[in-house]
C-alpha cells in the first residue's frame, strides 16, 4: 500500500469558478499540486476552501474551469469514478458495521474478492495502528480511533489522491496535536498526493509541504509554511498566519516611517502607499542598551506582563496608542526583573525582521 511519488497523481486546477447566486464561492481559482505533495487549503469559515475540496472530490460541479488528475480531465466525472480517497469532517462511518466492515466497504463497491479484501483491510488497519480492531463496533472506539478507521477506509483501495476535510476538528487538543504528527508520518509512508482542509493555522504549519491561503473564494498566497510565516505577501495572510501587530507606514521621499520611527529593512518593499509594518511578538525584543544601527526602535508603555512558564507575554501601548505584544523566553529567575505595568520601555525590531506589506489583497 505504498504509493511512490512517481505513482501519485499531480492535480491541476485551472480557472475554476463556482457561484451561489451573487456570491462567488470560488473566483477564477488556479492551483497546481505536485505528485506526492501534502498541500493544505487554509482559510476562515466561508472562505471557499471546502468548496474547492468538494470540487476535487466531485461532489460540487463548478460553473466553469478545468480540473485534471495527471493528464485526465475529470471535471465532469462523478465522485466514484475519480478514484480518490476521502476523509470527512464527521468521519461518516457506518454505525451498524464493524471496523472491518467500514474499512472494507470501498472494496465491496469495487467487487474485490473476499480473500483479497480481507487481506487489504488488515493491511490498512495495520497502517493506521489498529491491528486487531476489525471486529469492534464503531461505538466502542474513541475519537482518535474513529479518525483512524476513516483514514483506513480512505486508503484501503490504494488511491493516488487523498482528500481530507478537517478530519481532526472533533478531537481534543492533546490528541489533535499527536494526530497531526501521525498523519504527516503516514503521508510520508504512503506517498499519496494529499489535499487537506483546515481553518487551524498551526495545524497547517505543522503538517504541510505547502499551504494555499484562501479568502473570499480566491487564493491569497501559495507557499511553504516558513515562507508564509516569514514572507507573507499581503496583510490578510500576515494577520491570518500567526499573531501580529500592524502599524501604518508612510513614504517620506525615500524614507519609510511608522509613527516617529524611520524604518530600516533588508527586505523588499511593495510599491504603492497603502503599506503596513508587521510586528510578530517573538521578533520584537526589550532593549536594555543602545540599539545598533540595524535595529528599529519604538517607545511603549507596559500595560500587562503575563507569566507562561517557559516564556512571558508583555503587552504594551506604543506612542500612537496601538496595543502590541512582546514574547520572550524566561531564564531562571528572570521573570521578576521584567518591566512592570506603567513603566516605559524601548522595543527593538531587527531590520532583517522588518516586514512591510501591502494592504492590497491579490489573487494568484
Amino acid at each position: 500500500m505504498i504509493i511512490t511519488k512517481q505513482d501519485a497523481l499531480p492535480i491541476s486546477v485551472r480557472d475554476v469558478t463556482k457561484t451561489y447566486g451573487d456570491v462567488f464561492a470560488l473566483d477564477d481559482v488556479s492551483l497546481e499540486v505536485e505528485s506526492g505533495e501534502f498541500l493544505t487549503l487554509l482559510g476562515p469559515s466561508g472562505s471557499g476552501k471546502t468548496t474547492l475540496l468538494m470540487v476535487l472530490a466531485g461532489f460540487t460541479r463548478p460553473d466553469r474551469g478545468s480540473l485534471k488528475f495527471g493528464n485526465d480531465e475529470v471535471i465532469r466525472k462523478p465522485p466514484h469514478l475519480r478514484d480518490v480517497g476521502m476523509v470527512f469532517q464527521n468521519y461518516a462511518l457506518f454505525p451498524h458495521m464493524t471496523v472491518a466492515g467500514n474499512v472494507g466497504y470501498p472494496l465491496r463497491l469495487r467487487r474485490v474478492p473476499k480473500a483479497e479484501a480481507a487481506e487489504r483491510v488488515e493491511r490498512a488497519l495495520e497502517t493506521v495502528q489498529l491491528s486487531g480492531y476489525g471486529e469492534r463496533r464503531i461505538d466502542q472506539l474513541s475519537g482518535g480511533q474513529k479518525q483512524r478507521v476513516a483514514l483506513a477506509r480512505a486508503i484501503v483501495f490504494e488511491p493516488r489522491i487523498l482528500l481530507m476535510d478537517e478530519p481532526l476538528s472533533a478531537l481534543d487538543k492533546k490528541l489533535r496535536d499527536r494526530m497531526q504528527i501521525e498523519l504527516r508520518h503516514l503521508h510520508e509512508k504512503l506517498g499519496m498526493t494529499t489535499v487537506y482542509v483546515t481553518h487551524d493555522q498551526r495545524e497547517a504549519l505543522t503538517m504541510s509541504d505547502r499551504i494555499a491561503v484562501v479568502n473570499f473564494g480566491r487564493i491569497m498566497q501559495l507557499a511553504t509554511p516558513q515562507q508564509l510565516y516569514d514572507q507573507p505577501e499581503n496583510k490578510f495572510v500576515a494577520d491570518f498566519i500567526g499573531d501580529s501587530t500592524f502599524l501604518d507606514v508612510e513614504r517620506d521621499g525615500e524614507k519609510l516611517v511608522a509613527g516617529t520611527t524611520v524604518l530600516k529593512t533588508t527586505r523588499p518593499v511593495p510599491e504603492g502607499n497603502n503599506l503596513s509594518l508587521m510586528m510578530r511578538p517573538e521578533r520584537v525584543r526589550l532593549l536594555e542598551n543602545a540599539a545598533s544601527e540595524d535595529v528599529n526602535e519604538f517607545t511603549a508603555t507596559v500595560s500587562e506582563v503575563v507569566y507562561q512558564g517557559e516564556s512571558f507575554l508583555l503587552y504594551a501601548a506604543l506612542e500612537n496608542g496601538t496595543e502590541m505584544a512582546v514574547r520572550g523566553a524566561i531564564r531562571s529567575g528572570s521573570f521578576t526583573s521584567l518591566p512592570k505595568p506603567g513603566e516605559t520601555v524601548r522595543l527593538g525590531l531587527d531590520s532583517a525582521d522588518t516586514v512591510i506589506l501591502s494592504d492590497r489583497e491579490q489573487q494568484l
